[in-house]
């Protein structure tokens, strides 16, 4: 999600209506554009194969594009507001044109566990191994019809939400609907097999603008205790802890997620 203060001149399925129990409160003083991401949500999903082009789907190539958005769209800094994944997108971002950014907000960035060099050198084969079988036979596309339903998507999001009444029909439509568009079988492929790229603890100390980390502390993917390491970054001005939350505090916890929104960006308006 990105947010710009008004009168001053922010996986997998998830996509921008993930952010839909914010934008309404957060809008009535800010502007707020929570955005889907070349190859997420109802964005456009090419191919990179047909494209020729290796890692198309990659931190660089999306915080090019939220940095595009910025400077397209707003006209102005914004502050990037950021879950997971994102969060990789937004320091990445903040570090290619340092003066779009007024701050960033992470809420349980993703550690990327799953990154090639945290896994053991005499595995590492076979991981990339088993990613080429997933991307160039039918066992890719099978594994991700398996995860397309309304039963998987249910299963999943019962795991990393703490709150499981928060798992409505609703949401589980909603995360669904844009991962069955023409597409995105390929995206999703190419973005499990990814597993290169920066790490939060390589972008967070090139950051310039002021960052806020907050963590759901029921976060089964994330784990809290390695996300504490990140509050110990210079360039990081506190570590805020979310009781009782999983891993996307925006929609599990809005009433959490909101005000911290909030202050942080009366904080730093005029950055």
């Amino acid at each position: 999600m990105v947010l710009e203060q008004t009168g001053q001149h922010q996986s997998h399925f998830a996509y921008s209506d993930h952010w839909r129990k914010n934008i309404p409160v957060l809008a009535q003083s800010h502007r707020v554009f929570s955005i889907d991401l070349i190859g997420y949500g109802y964005s456009d999903k090419p191919n990179p194969r047909e494209l020729g082009v290796d890692n198309f789907y990659s931190f660089e190539t999306w915080g090019s594009q939220l940095n595009d958005f910025c400077k397209d769209v707003i006209g102005d800094k914004a502050f990037f507001i950021c879950n997971s994944i994102g969060g990789l997108v937004g320091l990445q971002a903040a570090i290619l044109e340092p003066q779009l950014c007024r701050g960033i907000l992470l809420l349980n960035i993703s550690l990327r566990m799953l990154h090639i060099t945290k896994q053991p050198w005499f595995g590492r084969p076979l991981i990339k191994a088993f990613q080429n079988l997933l991307r160039n036979t039918e066992l890719g596309k099978f594994f991700f019809k398996s995860v397309a339903t309304p039963e998987a998507v249910k299963n999943i999001l019962c795991q990393c939400y703490y709150d499981t009444s928060q798992v409505t029909d609703e949401l589980v439509q909603a995360i669904l609907l844009p991962g069955l568009e023409p597409g995105a079988v390929d995206v999703f492929l190419e973005f499990i097999c990814y597993s290169a790229g920066p790490l939060p603890e390589e972008l967070l100390p090139q950051v310039k603008c002021p960052v806020l980390v907050a963590w759901g502390d029921k976060d089964p993917w994330e784990p809290i205790e390695l996300g504490r390491a990140y509050g110990k970054f210079d360039t990081v001005e506190d570590f805020v802890v979310l009781p009782n939350v999983g891993h996307c505090p925006q929609d599990e916890a809005p009433h959490l997620v909101n005000p911290l929104v909030e202050s942080f960006v009366a904080r730093h308006a005029n950055v």
